[in-house]
C-alpha cells in the first residue's frame, strides 16, 4: 500500500474517466491511499490542452478540475517557490516543465507519483505505474 500519492496530469484525466490507461494496481492504490494529491500545475496543463483543442471536457476546465478533485477526494498542492526552485535543480532528463513541477513536488513531500511516463523513474522518485 502507498500512503501518499501524487497523480501526474494524465493519471488525473484517466481517473476521471474511470481508469483509462491506469493499471489495476494504480487504481486500487489510489482508492486505498491515506492521501491522494495533484499539483496545481495540472490545472494549467489541462486548461491549456483544452484551449488548444487537445482534450474534450464536459464543462469549463476550472469547473472540471474542482469537480474531479471533489469527486475523488484529491487534495491540490500549490506550486510555490520551493517547488519552482527545486524543479530548476533537477537534471534535464525531462523537458516538460509541468512534469518537472510534479517531480519536484513529489520529492519535497515524499509522494509516490502515479504515472505511465518512464522518464520519471530516472529522477530517483517512487513511481507507481
Amino acid at each position: 500500500m502507498y500512503d501518499r500519492l501524487i497523480l501526474d496530469t494524465c493519471a488525473l484525466i484517466w481517473l476521471s474517466i474511470g481508469g483509462g490507461e491506469l493499471s489495476a494496481q494504480a487504481l486500487n492504490s489510489i482508492k486505498d491511499a491515506q492521501g491522494v494529491y495533484v499539483s496545481s500545475i495540472s490545472a494549467f496543463e489541462i486548461s491549456l490542452k483544452y484551449k488548444k483543442g487537445g482534450i474534450e471536457l464536459p464543462c469549463d476546465p476550472g469547473r472540471w478540475f474542482v469537480d474531479v478533485l471533489d469527486n475523488h477526494d484529491i487534495s491540490e498542492i500549490v506550486v510555490d517557490s520551493r517547488v519552482a526552485i527545486t524543479s530548476t535543480k533537477l537534471p534535464f532528463l525531462h523537458n516538460d516543465p509541468c512534469d518537472r513541477f510534479i517531480i519536484a513536488t513529489a520529492m519535497l513531500n515524499n509522494f509516490t507519483i502515479v504515472t505511465t511516463d518512464r522518464l520519471f523513474e530516472q529522477y530517483n522518485v517512487n513511481v507507481l505505474q
